[in-house]
């Protein structure tokens, strides 16, 4: 893998959302899994929330028994939640903040305001042979927060980037830009996700010191018009062309 290789990590978390609204096994996030493998996925991503709103433990137990791909277990910084990680031992344990009334994430973690808490889960996670990462606003002291707590990946959220137009868009890319730069500088890989679709991947996408992106809702939501592996290849495509493009910055 290059330098500039960019990874895509797929979230089904919303295939488990559509089959929850009826009940039942159908559709199958494993079989969603199974089909962003073919379609040149590099991870699959799965949130496990501590309502079981979409992602059940069933599900994290089959991905980890049936899947080829890396599996990314995201998850909230409770004793629950890594002891379940430490069950599954996941390729990567992505910390998030979570809350109950939330239909989405909406932020990034404060990490740099729990460093005590959130050091000896890191640590646990890692001794384990997991790779931790923090979902993080694009903030220079998140990421030192991170860094000191022992995390070796973070990733940054992209929701009010994508959420903005104009001007304020702007703003927030160059945010990000900068965020991204300062973690290669103190040593951390730096991935990013939320909110991703096929307007906003590329600017994201042509940002050299991210090495990975996670998307899902979009995919999933527009795997209803072109079909899962359609939507998430052109979806590849756009960030190879992003990659390759001269302002990769």
């Amino acid at each position: 893998m290059t330098a500039r290789t960019l990874r895509l990590g797929i979230n089904i978390d919303h295939v488990a959302t559509i089959r929850n609204a009826r009940g039942g096994r159908h559709p199958d996030p494993v079989r969603a899994a199974h089909l962003a493998a073919a379609a040149g996925a590099d991870g699959i991503t799965a949130h496990l929330r501590e309502d079981r709103r979409h992602i059940s433990d069933s599900d994290i137990a089959r991905l980890s028994n049936e899947i080829q791909l890396p599996l990314n277990l995201e998850m909230a910084a409770t004793d629950e939640m890594v002891a379940i990680a430490l069950r599954h031992r996941p390729h990567a344990a992505c910390i998030v903040p979570e809350k109950r009334e939330e239909r989405t994430t909406e932020g990034g973690l404060d990490v740099a305001g729990q460093v005590e808490r959130l050091r000896p889960m890191v640590a646990r996670l890692t001794e384990a042979g997991i790779r931790v990462s923090m979902f993080i606003e694009p903030d220079p002291r998140q990421l030192d927060a991170s860094r000191a707590i022992g995390a070796p990946v973070v990733e940054l959220h992209t929701g009010a980037y994508c959420d903005q137009e104009g001007a304020a868009r702007d703003a927030e890319l160059a945010r990000i830009v900068t965020a991204a730069g300062h973690a290669a500088a103190i040593g951390l890989e730096c991935h990013a996700g939320h909110g991703l679709s096929f307007d906003t991947v590329k600017p994201i996408a042509a940002i050299a010191s991210i090495r990975e992106l996670n998307i899902g809702h979009f995919l999933v939501g527009e795997a209803i018009f072109v079909g899962f592996e359609a939507s998430i290849r052109h979806m590849r495509a756009l960030m190879d062309e992003a990659r390759r493009g001269a302002g990769a910055v």
